[in-house]
């Protein structure tokens, strides 16, 4: 008997337990509402809104404001030094540095014991519960996972505080057995320099029984090229036979697919996505032949949505997961069990069903170009790139767009700086097809797009090689969870890239 075969029983009550998503989603999140204000109405955060007062969703709408990262910042600050029960109750001592920001200032998530049980580590095992359901041929448990993570460091002088990648923190404070089938070693996967990394993973991995791999798409991608590189292989499933899935999140895989793809051709090869971030888990990929994610409803997180179409206006209309509809555009708004208070995460989601409650996630609230009226989502462009690449034969390793408010010839456009790792049949073509895709997916942009009155044609220039992995590390920035921003409505972070894009 394999040993997947036996660890598979522990999954079967979970398994059941995740059933009741698609009937008791609204009795779950109310009772994760209730431990949550209950448990945290002697904090300093409690007594002031009054957690005490609190019996229903509407009493918590009235007591408690919505915040973003700038109402918080104070009171994380003064948890980072060590101050307890301000936002949630004891002394909390990890911090995950947020990768949703690009500016010089980091976002310090707290991520507290409670936390890091009912959020994150019951995310990562019920991706497995859902795998082991859906597979059931499964070895996942005979072989080494080979998990990626960031690096972190002393948090201000507190003892034993730490600040760092999320995904550090994980494996920083896992379960010891797990150590027994984790790849790379721990003084490996917590190394800063990404580049010494990426080696070592190599170097320490290559000959290993690895069975399943987890997380970002383009820095995972950058590890497999270099195990062919080092073994001198053409596919990773030549180096690894018993491969069978990976488990992705961070980014969007749409432009990673096909190249996984090409290295990974064994058909056993399993894909599945995650939604975990600095903040929380929130959502995973329980049934492969669907994009779309089940909401974690029964985790540490009270979740509440904001209409896009209302979002930044004085009185939104924010309403429960009860109150959602498919097809509408939201901002997610969390509260956790880490002490963050009906918090703006900056990301957006779009229901596909209510029943169960299943989304896909459609971008950024500030990831997105409305220059002109447009509004241009990270969705939208995931769509139009992938067509592109279809009709051109190309594939996109990473890019980032942003608007020409006004040229030398007043003219208005899209331009997009797109690194391929598979150059397209020809440059004008699949801006064209780019162009015309996203016309066709947002109305928005083809109203604008119409007879070139408002917005001209878009503009495709061609990065060099490693140009977003250059920009990265001049901030300072490779490797662990950060991603190059997709869509922005300011010049900033485009005319950085184009300076460097000159310079090899």
């Amino acid at each position: 008997m394999n040993i997947t075969s036996i660890v598979r029983k522990a999954f079967l009550a979970r398994q059941k337990q995740l059933e009741r998503y698609a009937t008791q989603a609204e009795a779950l999140q109310q009772g994760v509402l209730h431990y949550l204000v209950s448990t945290a109405k002697e904090t300093e955060y409690g007594r002031k809104h009054m957690f005490g007062n609190i019996r229903s969703y509407e009493n918590f709408m009235a007591n408690v404001p919505v915040n973003t990262y700038e109402e918080l910042k104070t009171d994380i600050d003064r948890m980072r030094h060590g101050e307890g029960s301000v936002l949630w109750p004891g002394v909390v001592k990890w911090y995950a540095k947020s990768s949703g920001t690009t500016n010089d200032k980091s976002k310090f998530i707290p991520v507290s014991e409670d936390g890091l049980r009912q959020i994150h580590y019951k995310g990562g095992k019920d991706a497995v519960t859902y795998y082991l359901r859906n597979n059931p041929k499964s070895r996942i448990f005979d072989g080494r996972s080979l998990i990626l993570g960031g690096s972190h460091s002393p948090n201000y002088n507190v003892q034993n505080s730490l600040v760092g990648d999320l995904s550090a923190i994980l494996i920083e404070n896992i379960n010891p057995l797990a150590n027994l089938v984790r790849v790379p070693r721990k003084q490996t996967a917590l190394l800063s320099d990404f580049e010494v990394k990426r080696d070592r993973i190599a170097r320490e991995t290559m000959n290993k029984n690895v069975t399943n791999i987890s997380g970002v798409p383009s820095w995972m991608l950058s590890v497999l090229t270099r195990v062919l590189e080092l073994t001198g292989k053409s596919h990773i499933d030549e180096v690894w036979p018993n491969l069978e899935v990976f488990f992705h999140g961070g980014v969007a895989f749409t432009p990673y697919r096909q190249q996984y793809k090409q290295l990974i051709q064994s058909p056993k090869m399993h894909y599945m996505e995650t939604y975990n971030a600095s903040e929380g888990f929130f959502g995973l990929q329980d049934d492969p032949a669907d994009p779309a994610m089940s909401l974690m409803v029964d985790y540490g997180v009270y979740y509440e949505f904001i209409p896009m179409d209302e979002f930044g206006s004085e009185h939104p209309a924010i309403v429960p997961v009860s109150g959602v509809k498919t097809g509408v555009n939201y901002a997610m708004v969390i509260s956790t069990s880490c002490g963050l208070w009906r918090y703006i995460i900056g990301d957006t989601v779009k229901f596909t069903s209510t029943n169960p409650y299943k989304f896909i996630i459609t971008g950024r609230t500030k990831s997105f170009i409305n220059a002109f009226g447009e509004e241009l989502i990270v969705d939208n462009a995931e769509k139009g790139l992938a067509w592109a690449c279809r009709q051109t034969g190309a594939e996109v390793l990473e890019y980032t767009a942003a608007p020409v408010f006004m040229d030398g010839n007043a003219k208005c456009r899209h331009q997009w700086i797109i690194e391929f790792s598979k150059q397209p049949d020809s440059l004008e073509h699949f801006a064209d097809e780019l162009d015309k895709k996203l016309q066709e997916i947002n109305s928005d942009y083809e109203a604008k797009r119409y007879k070139d009155i408002t917005l001209q044609h878009l503009e495709v220039v061609k990065a060099r090689k490693d140009l977003f992995n250059d920009w990265l590390k001049s901030k300072g920035k490779l490797g662990g969870q950060h991603k190059v921003p997709r869509l922005s409505n300011s010049r900033d972070i485009i005319e950085q890239l184009l300076i460097f894009n000159k310079h090899a």
